[in-house]
């Protein structure tokens, strides 16, 4: 599954990480990111999968298009 611009910018705010922050974490150029979110630019998959990888970590969860729609929520807490 790809990750779009709509999922990346509610994936931020579910955890709160900022463009900046998302940048440190998957090792992708803050420009990159501000210019995928805003339709500008189309990263290469790798890129998406670096971005996506660092939102998982940070407790982001994806969910496929299940005929709602493609989407993001975020992971159910181990008790």
């Amino acid at each position: 599954m790809s990750l779009t611009a709509a999922q990346c910018r509610a994936a931020r705010a579910l955890v709160g990480i900022s463009q900046e922050g998302l940048a440190e974490a998957s090792k992708v150029a803050k420009a990159t990111i501000a210019n995928f979110e805003t339709g500008r630019r189309a990263p290469y998959d790798r890129t998406l999968d670096d971005m996506r990888a660092a939102l998982e970590a940070a407790g982001v969860e994806f969910i496929p298009e299940n005929g709602g729609g493609a989407g993001v929520r975020l992971r159910k807490a181990d008790l």
